[in-house]
């Protein structure tokens, strides 16, 4: 061991199992934490984003005279106030800031009013004139799949596909003693944390600099400079104390919008979603549909899994080709199977955009291998426990991806544990196995 590791040890020891004050404790139970919402400069302007009304369409025109001319209004910027590139997205470049021409969502953002109060720029948010031409709506991740649906990016609704095999799964089926196969849904889930997104920007002294509410502060450094076709030197982020993101406040929302609107009126400018709003524009957890089939012996060791998952991500990429990657690696759980084939593909609809969120992608498809299990367990009269222990991955086992675990691998005592408890608890009968 390290001089270093040697040192570090007895204060780590000390640690584990103690119960540890927050940092950020006391500050935000006294309500002394100053959240994002929460800053004001001198001389700061206040923004709000007109958002689409309808999920598909394509922008003919924005007639912005009405709102410009509004009492208290100091700009009202579009697509082509943007002096760099109009596209972001952590992994792929799908998303406008400010739409341009073709509206894939509710909640897209079509312009942004600056105006020297809330209240004026709220007057001014409606009297933007929109000119579009309706377009089919898909709203379905399995009607997006199919032949003549609506395109939402290029020819394909398919973003990406993520592709799991291992040995003869075909093979595997047919000697299987027992299959099982159902069909497996879960639904968008909303983050709700309870402080929406918000920002404040200023320069100073030549440097842009943004306080947000955000769990991303160097993607957002990166993407606020290329939207504005600047060197990210001249731009500085922030992150303010967050009032919860769970993965949703990695994507972007007020922070390319904040750095056009001070970048443009050289003043502080603050903007903050309505409640509303977030619902509408922030991203959501993937919806699942998943196709499932397992097989096992007759003593319940699992011979094969055979796995199609579509997963929903919206109008934009976002974390989708992540999030579907991860689900198709998880795909068989915490178990051992020689013979595996699994496909997840990424799908884009014109729903609410889906990205990030506690779990990224596990949880749906724990629900489907989990039940699956129960399901094996229940045809060949064990109890849940048992088959779970037959099958569990150990030091030793190789994961579907083919990685070999040399250690830490705590499933098979957790089991036991659990049951242990369980019995304690007079939730379980009988003898153990």
């Amino acid at each position: 061991m390290s001089e270093r590791r040697a040192a570090l040890k007895p204060a780590m020891t000390g640690v584990v199992g103690q119960s540890c004050r927050r940092v950020d404790g006391r500050a935000k139970v006294l309500g002394r934490a100053r959240f994002a919402a929460d800053l004001k400069f001198p001389g700061m302007l206040h923004a709000r984003v007109l958002r689409s009304r309808i999920p598909h369409a394509v922008l003919r025109r924005l007639d912005t005279t009405a709102a410009l001319a509004a009492p208290g209004i100091v700009a009202v910027y579009t697509a082509q106030d943007i002096p760099g590139e109009n596209r972001v997205g952590i992994i792929v470049k799908d998303e406008p800031v400010l739409v341009a021409d073709r509206i894939r969502r509710v909640g897209d953002a079509l312009a942004l009013v600056v105006g020297e109060t809330e209240e004026a720029v709220r007057r001014a948010l409606p009297l933007i004139k929109v000119d579009l031409e309706p377009l089919p709506p898909v709203f379905s991740a399995l009607e997006a799949l199919g032949e003549g649906a609506p395109k939402i990016h290029g020819e394909s609704n398919i973003q990406s596909v993520t592709r799991v095999k291992r040995g003869d799964v075909e093979t595997a089926l047919i000697r299987a003693a027992v299959v099982v196969s159902r069909r497996y849904t879960t639904q968008m889930v909303e983050h709700a944390y309870l402080e929406p997104e918000a920002g404040v920007a200023a320069m100073e002294e030549g440097l842009l600099t943004l306080w947000v509410s955000t769990q991303n502060p160097h993607y957002d450094r990166r993407e606020v400079a290329r939207v504005l076709g600047i060197g990210q030197h001249r731009v500085r982020v922030v992150q303010t104390p967050t009032g919860g993101g769970f993965g949703g406040k990695l994507d972007l929302s007020v922070q390319c919008l904040l750095g056009l609107a001070v970048w443009k009126t050289g003043r502080p400018v603050r903007l903050v979603y309505q409640r509303e709003e977030s619902f509408i524009a922030s991203p959501k957890r993937h919806p699942y549909i998943i196709d499932y089939t397992s097989a096992c012996d007759g003593e319940g060791k699992l011979m094969a899994v055979k796995v199609r998952i579509i997963g929903d991500t919206g109008a934009y990429a976002s974390y989708g080709p992540a999030v579907l990657k991860r689900a198709a690696m998880h795909a068989t759980g915490p178990y051992e199977v020689p013979n595996v084939d699994v496909e997840a593909y990424c799908v884009y609809t014109n729903n609410p955009t889906a990205g990030a969120m506690r779990g990224f992608g596990v949880p749906q498809i724990a629900f489907a291998h989990e039940s699956q299990m129960d399901l094996l367990a229940a045809a060949l009269g064990l109890d849940p426990f048992s088959i779970r222990l037959r099958n569990c991955l150990r030091p030793g086992s190789f994961t579907a991806t083919g990685q070999m675990l040399a250690a830490s691998v705590g499933i098979e005592e957790t089991i036991v544990r659990a049951r242990a408890r369980a019995r304690e608890l007079g939730m379980l009968g009988g003898e153990e196995p």
